[in-house]
């Protein structure tokens, strides 16, 4: 299995793990440490008075049911199925060899009762060691922005997400992941480890303001400067950002993990004052328009059944797999046959 990528609210004891690890790295390395960072240029998005207009409601509040694969995706099996939105990874295997064609999204698009939508995986809180951007001689220090990798998810590291090297990766240069994704032809990315703001947070005051920042220079390029003023931005979790002025404008809707099983260990119940919680924050979600998908990783028929029921109550779109996402699961009764 080459990608595992699926967090749960357990995930913050790991992020204080890697900033403490971090933290005894620099130490030794200090020596080796790169010169300060200049400020991302205007070319690749520097403008946080700029606010992005979302994606027309509409379009994506149409969508009532969704399908989360990222892993061995039957492409003609999945553009067959009746699901409305699907959120997959760019790459059959990971790597730039396993890229999907144009042609393989228009089929996954072109669903049997018309169009759907389809949104690209894309981590950018953390690099991966398989992805066709890691270069070798990388490790922890090297370059700058690299942190050590994350003791959890193994090829997993960390990333300094607010530094100009970072976004150049993601957006606006050459061989850009983000570009990638756009000229493949999907509708929209599906944006992980967001939260990764945690990790920062006890030594980056900003770093809750950056994910922001980042998020609306990732919404700014491939509205603006693609031109394409219908794509999606859905960050996975990370739901207290919309305490933050201006981020709900931005996001075209949330993914969000384990919010009634899942957390902490999968067909678990999620605890409820954690479930409370994050309910309050989708509901203003729900209340500014935009699309909330949720996802349960549970395969047992009273928790299927409770998780769909609660979360249709609040206006989510619910979903309930297995957490290697590596299969399309139908829930019968709830998912489209």
């Amino acid at each position: 299995m080459w990608c595992d990528r699926k967090r749960t609210p357990t995930r913050r004891w790991s992020a204080r793990l890697v900033a403490a690890l971090w933290l005894a790295f620099q130490v030794v390395a200090a020596g080796c440490a790169s010169p300060a960072q200049e400020p991302v240029h205007a070319d690749v998005g520097d403008a946080p008075e700029r606010r992005p207009t979302a994606a027309p409601a509409s379009r994506w509040l149409a969508a009532h049911h969704w399908l989360y694969q990222l892993q061995n995706l039957d492409i003609a099996r999945a553009a067959a199925s009746k699901f409305d939105l699907i959120v997959t990874d760019y790459s059959a295997d990971g790597s730039e060899e396993g890229r999907y064609t144009p042609q393989q999204v228009a089929a996954l698009r072109a669903g049997p009762s018309g169009p759907r939508l389809v949104l690209a995986y894309l981590s950018i809180g953390e690099a991966e060691d398989y992805r066709y951007y890691w270069q070798r001689g990388w490790h922890p220090g090297n370059p700058a922005w690299l942190r050590p990798v994350n003791p959890e998810w193994k090829g997993n590291y960390p990333v300094e997400y607010w530094q100009p090297e970072w976004k150049r990766i993601l957006y606006g240069s050459p061989d850009a992941y983000l570009d990638k994704i756009i000229d493949a032809g999907f509708d929209g990315a599906y944006l992980d480890l967001i939260e990764s703001y945690e990790t920062f947070e006890d030594e980056r005051p900003t770093a809750r303001q950056d994910m922001v920042q980042l998020v609306r220079e990732l919404a700014e390029y491939a509205r603006k400067t693609r031109g394409k003023a219908d794509f999606g931005i859905f960050p996975q979790n990370g739901e207290p950002l919309a305490d933050i002025p201006g981020y709900l404008d931005v996001v075209t809707g949330i993914g969000r993990e384990d919010l009634y099983y899942g957390n902490p260990r999968d067909s678990q119940p999620s605890p409820p004052a954690f479930t409370a919680e994050v309910e309050r924050y989708l509901d203003r979600y729900v209340a500014a328009g935009k699309l909330v998908l949720t996802v349960d990783y549970t395969q047992r028929p009273e928790q299927v059944a409770d998780g769909y029921r609660r979360g249709r109550q609040r206006g989510y779109v619910p979903y309930a797999t297995v957490r290697d996402l590596d299969k399309m699961v139908i829930n019968r009764g709830f998912d489209p046959d």
